[in-house]
């Protein structure tokens, strides 16, 4: 169930995070990866076969590396974090007078004075201790912490989705025109990606689409060189 914000007209988009970030990797990864791999075959050996087989054999086993990827390593940031939330847990239970002091010290390093420091740390610490610590020791709150099977399916899904939009201009694109056909639709897309991707995030488009196009294009490029030299050495 979705809490109701106190900025309604205004929301805050912090809560994106742990979907966001595996949503834009997977994607941007997705184009890149099997978009320079075909073009990297199609500079070698155009013909639509070898291209299709390359394509579908990157899709397949980048979806699959984008989802344990991210799963282990997401898991990981996850074990780190339960290790120092059970660490917190036991330290409230053999110093509460200790661990309220130390967040009424975090309090006054922020602004407020020691009396309502310590009034602050008191009430929260009757309400909840354990989440009042972690949130300000840890810095960690429900829509920061770590998720790693929504990591792993949102990288997966969004690959897959977005992989297949060069691997499907590859396969209509006449044989003489491959290569450009899948460049300039591979770009297109990642332009709609960076674009997509900011808009979610609330930032800025246009620094956004370039940071992603340019990147993917240069990946492109260097890809297809390689194919180049291994089909002129054939």
């Amino acid at each position: 169930m979705t809490k109701p914000s106190a900025h309604s007209d205004d929301p805050h988009l912090v809560d994106r995070v742990p979907w966001l970030r595996a949503a834009v990797m997977g994607a941007n990864d997705g184009i890149v990866s099997v978009a320079s791999i075909i073009v990297g075959v199609a500079a070698a050996d155009p013909s639509h076969r070898a291209v299709l087989i390359a394509g579908a054999a990157g899709l397949a086993a980048g979806a699959m590396s984008m989802a344990a990827g991210e799963y282990v390593s997401v898991s990981s940031q996850a074990d780190l974090e339960n290790a120092d939330i059970a660490r917190e847990r036991q330290a409230l239970i053999d110093d509460p007078e200790g661990e309220l002091q130390e967040l009424a010290e975090i309090y006054e390093q922020r602004g407020l004075s020691p009396e309502t420091a310590a009034l602050v740390a008191r009430e929260l610490t009757e309400k909840d201790a354990l989440s009042a610590h972690v949130r300000e020791e840890l810095g960690l709150s429900e829509t920061q912490q770590a998720q790693p099977l929504l990591a792993a399916v949102t990288s997966a899904i969004t690959f897959s989705v977005f992989a297949a939009v060069p691997l499907l201009a590859s396969v209509l694109a006449p044989q003489a025109m491959l290569i450009p056909i899948v460049v300039i639709t591979t770009l297109c897309a990642l332009a709609m990606l960076g674009a997509l991707g900011a808009k979610a995030g609330g930032a800025a488009m246009m620094p956004a689409t370039v940071r992603v196009v340019f990147w993917g294009g240069l990946a492109m490029a260097v890809t297809a060189a390689v194919g180049w030299l291994f089909g002129v050495s054939v």
